[in-house]
Order: C-alpha cells, then sequence, then structure tokens
C-alpha cells in the first residue's frame, strides 16, 4: 500500500543520500554506481511526494550521510526548493551535512530522446555523482567523472 506523504529507501549507504523526485530515479541508480567505483556509499531515496514532504525520511538522510542531493525534473523553487526551505526552518541547514539540489537549468531544452535531454540539462547519472563527489570533497568542481 502506497501511504501518502511517506518516501521509501530505495538502496541503503552510508556517505551520499540522493532523494529523487518523479522519473530521474534510475540516473540516480546508475550514478550510485558510478560513486561507488570512488568508494562511495549511496543511500537512494524516492521522495514520492512533494506535499506533504516526508519530513522524517528527509531528516533521517541528513543525519546519517555527509551529503544530500534532491534530483528533480522540475525547475528551480520546486521540491528541492521546499526541502531546503523545511529544513531552514528547523535550522537544520547549520549542520555537518553537504546540501545540495539538481532541477533542470532555466531555458528550452530542445525536444530530443530521454538520454539526449538529460545529457543537455546536466542531469545525467555522471553529473549526478560528479555533484555528490564534489560535495563529500572528494574531486574538484568541475573535474570528469567517468
Amino acid at each position: 500500500m502506497l501511504e501518502i506523504g511517506k518516501g521509501r529507501i530505495v538502496r541503503e549507504g552510508s556517505d551520499v543520500a540522493l532523494l529523487s523526485f518523479g522519473a530521474h530515479l534510475s540516473e540516480c541508480e546508475k550514478a550510485a554506481d558510478k560513486l561507488a567505483g570512488y568508494g562511495i556509499s549511496t543511500t537512494i531515496a524516492d521522495a514520492r511526494f512533494a506535499k506533504p514532504l516526508d519530513r522524517d525520511l528527509i531528516r533521517q538522510l541528513l543525519r546519517h550521510h555527509k551529503a544530500l542531493i534532491t534530483i528533480e525534473q522540475g525547475a528551480r523553487g520546486g521540491f528541492g526548493a521546499m526541502v531546503l526551505h523545511d529544513l531552514v526552518n528547523d535550522g537544520l541547514l547549520d549542520g555537518r551535512c553537504a546540501i545540495r539540489t539538481m532541477t533542470l537549468p532555466d531555458r528550452f531544452i530542445d525536444q530530443a530522446s530521454p538520454d539526449a535531454m538529460y545529457a543537455d540539462a546536466g542531469m545525467t547519472a555522471t553529473d549526478i555523482a560528479a555533484m555528490a563527489l564534489e560535495a563529500v570533497g572528494h574531486v574538484r568542481v568541475g573535474a570528469k567523472v567517468s
């Protein structure tokens, strides 16, 4: 049974948490596989709902990981912003966990295959893995991840 407002853990890890909202879960799984090659243990969580937020799940991810990255196929000001807003109101952005959001860029993306559109938007598994590695200080910003 699907409980309204409750997300789920798809894969358990300890270093980075990828919180997916929408249809980007498979890219998160590919990114986690790439991160494993760097020795980074990754939790993948499927938010499933933006309203209401699964506050317990988000706080669990924040408490137990070095980095939390929200990934959505929406624009800035969407799910990731709602997560940040919720955390800041409880003073939870002041802690040890690095937090990043990944959204679609604020520009037109030409119609193409999903893979080509993800590449154009900077939302491939490689892009997700690169952001996670940067967030935990494993590689410098802009470095290539294979």
